[in-house]
């Protein structure tokens, strides 16, 4: 693992490429794929998202997207099983992947083989030699490749962030994250193998790259799955990382934890060495930080973190879809652009590698 890195967002024109870019004068056209429980969380983004039209609706089942169709009132949009039958009936500009992780990789290279561009659901892929191919393709045939970490699109968590970076809680030397959610979903994560580190964990690994502007370096995990857990696999990880800049972070987790649960953006406690930031996932992250020291505790001032700023990338999937549409009318890259979102993958499959070989793993 190097040091040089780009931090959140520091995607430059070079690493991507620069793609065709769609006029000011017609809508973006997009079909998404997938029609699956989250693909409603997108049309509904999507929905609101001015110069969008969505052309297509693909999955296994033709059922399943007919009624995604009449749910979201997409008449003219249309339907089908064969994702590059119907790219090639509509033309579009963009292709949504709301697939299983196993797919992202040929629903990827199926849109870049076409000339289209791609925002996919996390994680990029089910593995780092597939995300490394999908990056490698998109790259060479210069398309929007980019995925949907919706956790950086909150308004609290890029307060978090702005404080950390202006510098007031000193150098910073640790972040802490809790997870625990009792959800009962049903469907393919009841049998999916390290279903909280494949499926979940991404979210907070990537919201730890965020608020530091570190990436990682190495991690020692441990996995297993509890007592009266319903999934079959891998419920349940503690995982520590060693970052750049000497920061570590340590993530505690589990989706089969009953009563008390955190929220989905996980509990925060991000220290310096001139104060602390807590964050509860919700509206009023606090700091505290260090007044004056002269005896064996310091005086703390503490106060809620200044409001959001209105330059701030937020929306949830909103935002990101939004985002994705500026991004391919300009040819500037996303800031969650698959070639720097690879890191943030690479934190789960080094964490999983980690839990099976019961050692500390170097963050490839």
């Amino acid at each position: 693992m190097t040091s040089s890195k780009m931090n959140s967002g520091e995607v430059t024109r070079q690493t991507i490429g620069a793609w065709r870019q769609v006029p000011a004068n017609r809508p973006v056209r997009a079909v998404l794929v997938g029609c699956g429980g989250m693909s409603a969380e997108w049309l509904r983004a999507a929905a609101q998202v001015e110069g969008l039209e969505v052309v297509g609706l693909v999955d296994l089942n033709e059922d399943a997207a007919r009624a995604r169709q009449a749910e979201f009132g997409l008449t003219q949009a249309q339907t089908g099983t064969d994702l590059g039958r119907v790219l090639a009936d509509t033309s579009p500009d963009l292709v949504f992947d709301c697939t299983v992780p196993e797919a992202h990789f040929q629903t990827a290279l199926t849109a870049f083989e076409q000339g289209i561009g791609v925002l996919g659901e996390k994680p990029l892929a089910d593995n780092m030699a597939h995300a490394r191919q999908m990056i490698q393709v998109g790259q060479s045939s210069a398309q929007f490749h980019a995925v949907i970490q919706n956790r950086r699109f909150d308004p609290n968590i890029r307060r978090v962030e702005r404080f950390v970076r202006s510098g007031r809680l000193g150098e910073l030397t640790t972040l802490n994250a809790d997870f625990y959610v009792g959800a009962h979903f049903g469907g393919f994560r009841d049998t999916m193998e390290h279903v909280l580190l494949l499926d979940m964990a991404i979210h907070t690994f990537d919201s730890a790259r965020l608020i530091s502007g570190q990436d990682p370096v190495s991690v020692y995990c441990h996995e297993w799955n509890p007592k009266g857990s319903w999934y079959a696999h891998g419920a349940n990880a503690v995982a520590i990382f060693e970052m750049t800049g000497g920061v570590v972070f340590t993530y505690r987790g589990s989706w089969a934890a009953e009563g008390a649960r955190t929220t989905w953006e996980s509990d925060w406690r991000v220290v310096g060495t001139a104060g602390s930031v807590v964050w509860d996932g919700g509206d009023h992250p606090t700091s505290s930080l260090v007044r004056e020291t002269t005896g064996l505790l310091s005086d703390f001032t503490e106060a809620e973190l200044p409001p959001a700023n209105p330059q701030d990338r937020v929306g949830g999937h909103r935002g990101l879809i939004e985002e994705a549409v500026s991004s391919l009318r300009s040819g500037q890259p996303a800031e969650t652009a698959a070639v720097d979102n690879v890191r943030s993958l690479a934190m789960v499959f080094a964490a999983i590698e980690s839990a099976e070989s019961g050692r500390k793993v170097l963050v490839d």
